[in-house]
Formats: C-alpha cells, structure tokens, sequence
C-alpha cells in the first residue's frame, strides 16, 4: 500500500499534460466529424469512457508495488504470445483496415498488440536486468534479440508492421539502456542495415508499397503519397495562427484518410497553424522530459528500464506519427499518444502511465 507522504512523489505535471493533450484530442476528434461546431459523437463517447477506464487504471496500478510484475515475468511474456493468438480464434477475431489484430468485446473491438507493447516492457526489463553482463558480448545480444522475436513475429504477420516496428524499438532502447558495449552496438546496426533489402522482401505488398511510397515521396501515382501529399498541405495551408477551429478544408473535403487518427496531426495543423502545432509539440517534449526524469529517479534496474521501455515507446510513436503527417516518416497506423482516436490505444497509454507512476512514487528521493 501506498502511505500518504508517497503522494507527494506523484507526478502531478505529468498527470496535467497528459490530460491537457487528452482535451486537446476531444476537441480535434470532434473537429473531423462536423464542419462548423462540436457535437458528441460516438468516437468522442468511446474516447471518453477509454480515458474513463484509464483514470482507474491509473489509481489502481498506483496501489501496486511494481516489483509484482517482476516475480511474474515468465508468466507475462507467455500472456503476450496468448493475447497474440486471441485474433485467430473464429468470432473473436475482427479484420480491419486489412490486418487481423484486433477481436471483438460486445460493443468495443480491442487491439492485442496495443496492450502487448505494455506487457512485453515489463517482462523484458526482468529478462534484461538479470543479463546485463552478458550484454557485453555478441552472443549476449543476440539472446536478447531472440527473446523479443517471436512477440515481433506475431504482430507483423497480422500485419502490423506500425506495432512491430514499435516493439523492434523499444526492445533496441532497452538493450542499449541495459548495458550494451558501443562496439557491438555499432556493428549490430550496421548488420541491422545490411539486412533491410532481405526485410523488404519478406514483407506484405501493402507494407511495400507504403515503403516505395516514402522513398518515392513526388510520385503522386503510388497509394499514400496523394494522401500525404494532401497532409502537407493541409499543415502548410494552416500558416502561423490557422484557418480557425472547425474551419480546415482539407479536412472538410475529406482529402485527409483516417483524419480522426493517423492524420489527426495534420488537422490540428491546418486549423490552429504553426502556433497550435508547435504547442503540441512542445507539450509532448515536457511528457518526455517528465519520463525520463521518472527513469533516473528509479531505485533498481527493473524499474528503470520499465520506464525506459515505456519512454521509448512514446517517444517513437509521438516522432512517427507526426513525422509522418510531415512526409519524413513512412505511413504506419500508429496513433499520436492521447490525441488520436483509439480506445485501445488510449488505455493501453494510461495504463504506461500507472506503471510510471507506481515506480515513481516508490523511488528514491532524488532531487533534479
């Protein structure tokens, strides 16, 4: 249990600029679904009641010593491979946008590997921590490669290349974060290099052709540069101050896909200008900081690649998703953290946030 001097450890800028990043979400949500005003639609109620669950999510995994999913690592990595093959059980597995990830649950449709991502951090931490020695040679990393494969594995044959590429880089941060020696480090993304043409190859057509897309950003005859294209312009449309809350063309004439998740970016953009954008960005780089603070203040190992983990992943969903829009980063369907649609992802990310928390409170008193 918690004793009441640890809730001064609770990080109470980070809770706020979640929050102002979650109203900040609502709003733009509301914004692709009518032209002129906000109403509540039934994306805006799914994105509240996620938000909802995750404010208990939140509490409750506060009230939990963090070091439970320590002892319970081989258990939690076996939980990942189960969740996984949840999608392929008949009638509880749904197909959408061309990738069997996600099943069904009544009303709601969930998304495994949203949730994986979290299980996976805490149960390579453990994995990590107990091997950090072995870290300094060769054959130590490529244990530690081989224990995140077979979770990769299965997102990326649902396909969701956006998760697994996701999981590839949080697994690379948290073994550098662990211990690995430079020089193997070095030599392991030049071989990481080397191996991309073999990648290519093994990938789904679709995955392709988003790939040829990016490398080929001018040619407006390849699916998703006429999108991107169209996302471009809509960010530089929206100049310094915007075209005003509601008021974006882009959006209105619907040359943005996906407006209330993968371009939600573009949106804000196109709207509330450079000034908006930038203030996002600025909110996401306070988020982080927040977490990497929460990361040095923790008092083992364990703890401290958990939020390392979780830190990674934010940081490159928030650098993808936006990088994206902008036309530097390929298109994936990875969603921009407590902004973008998605109730899986949402309380998938609040449920990270708990996490952090539940560390943080039970830290050493550090001072920064």
């Amino acid at each position: 249990m918690i004793s009441k001097h640890r809730l001064k450890d609770v990080d109470f800028i980070l809770l706020t600029t979640i929050f102002i990043l979650f109203i900040v979400g609502i709003i733009f949500i509301g914004s692709t679904s009518y032209d002129t005003s906000f109403i509540i639609t039934k994306n805006i109620k799914v994105q509240l009641f996620a938000f909802a669950l995750g404010i208990g999510a939140i509490i409750l995994l506060s009230f939990i010593d963090y070091k439970v999913w320590e002892s319970m690592y081989r258990i939690l990595y076996l939980s990942c491979i189960g969740f996984l093959l949840l999608v392929y059980i008949p009638g509880l597995g749904q197909v959408h946008f061309g990738a069997r990830s996600w099943i069904s649950l009544g009303p709601l449709d969930f998304q495994p590997s949203e949730i994986v991502k979290i299980i996976f951090i805490l149960t390579f931490s453990k994995f990590l921590s107990e091997r950090q020695a072995q870290l300094q040679t060769f054959r130590g990393l490529l244990i530690a490669v081989a224990y995140s494969l077979p979770i990769i594995f299965l997102i990326l044959i649902e396909p969701d290349l956006g998760n697994a590429a996701v999981l590839g880089i949080i697994s690379f941060i948290m073994i550098f974060a662990a211990g690995l020696d430079y020089k193997i480090m070095w030599k392991s993304v030049g071989l990481t290099i080397l191996s991309v043409p073999l990648v290519y190859r093994l990938l789904e057509t679709h995955q392709k052709i988003r790939i040829d897309a990016f490398l080929n950003p001018n040619d407006l005859s390849l699916p998703g540069n006429y999108h991107v294209w169209n996302s471009k312009v809509a960010i530089g449309s929206g100049n310094f101050l915007g075209k005003g809350l509601f008021s974006g063309t882009q959006k209105k004439l619907k040359f943005l896909p996906v407006q209330e998740s993968d371009f939600i970016f573009a949106v804000l953009c196109e709207e509330l200008g450079f000034l908006g954008g930038f203030f996002v960005i600025l909110l996401y780089a306070l988020f982080l900081m927040r977490l990497t603070l929460a990361a040095l203040r923790a008092k083992d190992t364990y703890g401290r690649l958990v939020i390392t983990g979780i830190t990674g992943m934010f940081a490159f969903q928030i650098f993808e998703n936006i990088g994206m829009t902008m036309g530097i980063m390929p298109v994936t369907g990875i969603t921009l953290p407590f902004i973008s649609y998605g109730g899986s992802s949402l309380l998938t990310n609040m449920i990270a946030i708990g996490i952090v928390i539940s560390i943080s409170i039970r830290q050493q008193r550090l001072k920064f």
